[in-house]
């Protein structure tokens, strides 16, 4: 592993490489890794230094460790983004928890995404994505207030059958979905909401649903662990 122009700390070297080579199918979920005089001569490094690389594996889920018996890769694939594209509360393992709800003036980028004029308002909801149990995603929604005021969106409870149904029913159904994703480093609310573990990138989803003739009347901020997740794509070619 060539490390002349990488300035991390060692055991961050080390856990990148193990990293990819999980990510990759070289290390497969539930084989056990090498042991650590093994990793020692690997990547010429000292134990400690190796057990730090794995100690950070292990807190951002990666790996576990069998007593007596050595370090094993978690049987746990990453959440594919399209997978749930436009999320109703009733799909299996997944669920919602409402964190707020409130009338607000939403940022620039919102604002644009929504074709909005200064200072016009919008109903944020603003919910954790848990599956299994576990947070996966931070989720900001927008909507018009032109068109969310005083309806469902605008109430501080879960909404059956989600916003889908609430937008077809007030006459703007959705028919189109835009995404911009990007990567960064999470903010200290993200870290303590998706118990993140150290120096994992979140990634970002701009998310924006377009009703009849193209009106946008939905633009979602989504935070996830990028440890967690990766992106799947599928176009044709021939079109």
């Amino acid at each position: 592993m060539a490390s002349g122009t990488d300035g991390r700390p060692r055991h961050e070297q080390i856990a990148a490489d193990l990293r990819a080579r999980i990510m990759s199918g070289d290390l497969a979920p539930g084989s056990q890794l090498p042991s650590i005089p093994i990793l020692v001569t690997q990547y010429s490094a000292a134990t400690a230094t190796v057990q730090r690389a794995l100690a950070s594996l292990k807190a951002e889920g990666s790996v576990h460790s069998a007593v007596g018996k050595g370090v094993y890769v978690r049987d746990r694939r990453p959440q594919a983004v399209e997978a749930v594209p436009y999320l109703a509360p009733s799909v299996a393992g997944y669920a919602y928890r409402l964190i707020a709800v409130r009338e607000v003036v939403p940022p620039i980028e919102v604002a644009e995404s929504l074709d909005l004029a200064d200072n016009d308002r919008t109903v944020l909801r603003h919910r954790l994505l848990l599956h299994d149990g576990e947070p996966v995603e931070l989720s900001w929604s927008y909507y018009p207030a032109s068109i969310a005021r005083g309806t469902e969106l605008a109430e501080r409870r879960k909404i059956r059958s989600g916003a889908p149904r609430v937008l077809a029913e007030l006459g703007y159904p959705p028919q189109e979905m835009r995404d911009r994703i990007s990567a960064r480093m999470p903010t200290t609310e993200e870290v303590e909401t998706l118990s993140l573990p150290p120096y994992v990138p979140v990634l970002r989803q701009v998310r924006v649903i377009c009703s009849v003739d193209g009106r946008p009347v939905e633009a979602s901020v989504l935070v996830k662990g990028s440890h967690l997740h990766e992106l799947h794509y599928r176009q044709r070619l021939d079109s």
